[in-house]
C-alpha cells in the first residue's frame, strides 16, 4: 500500500533536538511492525509511552516495499539500494522543509530494516561531490543506531541463507509465498548481499553509538522452536558497542504493551542517553564535515585552474 511508504511523522515534541527514525523489516510496515497484536499499542506514538519520555524529540517511521522479493529476489541488491537511496532522499527532503538539516538522528531498526539503514548510511557517507553533498547530511547527522534482531554476520553463506529463510518463515504467512525452489537459490544470493552491506558498513561504525539487541525467546515453527537471528549474529561483540537481550521472539521484540513491559526501559533508556549526548557531538561533527567539504571544493577549483 503506497500510502504507507515514505517518512511519516508520528510524534513531534516541542523544539525537538533529535529525530528518531524507525525502520521496519521484512513484510513489515511503518505502523504495524511497532504495534502490539492484541492491544493495538503503537509505542512509538502512544502519548503514555515513548513520547512521554522523549518530549524533546521528533519521532518518524519509514515505510517501504518490504516484500520477500525486495530482499531475496534476483534483484535484491538493486532493491535494497533503492530503498536506501529513498530513505536518504526522504529524510533529506523532510529535514530541509523542517529547517533542521543538522539535527541529530537516531535510527531504531527491526530485523532486515537494519540492512537498509546500513546501506543508506554507506551511500550517504559517499555523497560528497558539490551537486549532491546535501545527501551527505544524513551520515554526518547520525549519532546512534539501535539494531533489534538484525542479522549482521553468518558463519558462511549457508548460515546467512538459513537466517533469511527463518525470517521469511517467521514474517510471511506460508500461503503467501512458496519457500521452495527459486527462493532457496535467491536466499543464497541474498546472503551475499547481507554480507556485502555488512562489509561496506564496517569502516563507518566508529562514527556511531551502536546498541545491538537479540531475541531471547525462540519462534514457533510448528514442529520445532528456533531462534530466527542467533545472538552472535544479532549482537556481535565489538569494541565500543552495547548489547542486550530482549525477552521476546523475533517478531515481537520491537513491540511493547506498556511502560512496564520487559525490555521497554532498556530501549528507552538508550534513546534518552543518546538524545542527551547527541547535540554536542553532532554539532562538532558538522564543523569538521563543513571544513572537509570546503577543502574538497577548493581542491576541485585548483584542479580546474591547472
Amino acid at each position: 500500500m503506497a500510502g504507507h511508504f515514505g517518512i511519516q511523522e508520528v510524534f513531534r515534541g516541542e523544539d525537538p533536538v533529535v529525530d528518531i527514525v524507525a525502520v521496519h523489516g521484512l513484510n513489515g510496515g511503518p505502523i504495524k511492525t511497532w504495534t502490539t497484536n492484541k492491544t493495538d499499542k503503537f509505542w512509538l506514538a502512544d502519548q503514555e509511552m515513548l513520547p512521554k519520555h522523549m518530549s524533546n524529540a521528533r519521532i518518524l517511521s519509514f515505510g517501504y516495499d518490504a516484500s520477500v522479493a525486495a530482499f531475496f529476489g534476483r534483484t535484491s541488491s538493486d532493491t535494497i539500494l533503492q530503498h536506501a537511496h529513498t530513505l536518504v532522499a526522504e529524510l533529506v527532503a523532510d529535514r530541509q522543509l523542517e529547517g533542521a538539516m543538522n539535527r541529530p538522528i537516531i535510527f531504531i531498526c527491526h530485523s532486515l530494516g537494519g540492512i537498509v539503514v546500513k546501506r543508506a548510511l554507506a551511500y550517504s557517507a559517499s555523497r560528497t561531490s558539490k551537486l549532491i553533498q546535501h545527501l551527505h547530511s544524513i551520515f554526518v547527522s547520525t549519532y546512534a543506531i539501535l539494531f533489534l534482531g538484525t542479522p549482521h554476520q553468518g558463519s558462511d553463506k549457508a548460515e546467512l541463507a538459513s537466517t533469511g529463510r527463518k525470517i521469511i518463515d517467521t514474517m510471511v504467512p506460508s500461503k503467501v509465498f512458496d519457500t521452495d525452489g527459486k527462493l532457496l537459490e535467491a536466499l543464497k544470493e541474498g546472503s551475499e548481499i547481507l554480507q556485502n552491506v555488512t562489509d561496506m558498513f564496517a569502516p563507518l561504525m566508529k562514527n556511531f553509538r551502536i546498541y545491538f539487541f537479540w531475541e531471547q525467546e525462540k519462534t514457533d515453527f510448528g514442529p520445532t522452536f528456533k531462534y530466527v537471528v542467533k545472538e552472535y549474529s544479532a549482537a556481535p561483540i565489538l569494541d565500543d558497542t552495547e548489547r542486550a537481550g530482549l525477552p521476546y521472539d523475533h517478531r515481537n521484540m520491537c513491540k511493547f504493551e506498556s511502560r512496564t513491559a520487559p525490555g521497554y526501559r532498556l530501549v528507552v533508556a538508550a534513546l534518552l542517553t543518546y538524545t542527551l549526548n547527541a547535540p554536542s557531538t553532532i554539532a562538532q561533527r558538522w564543523i569538521s564535515a563543513s571544513e572537509m567539504l570546503k577543502a574538497k571544493r577548493a581542491t576541485e577549483a585548483a584542479e580546474l585552474m591547472q
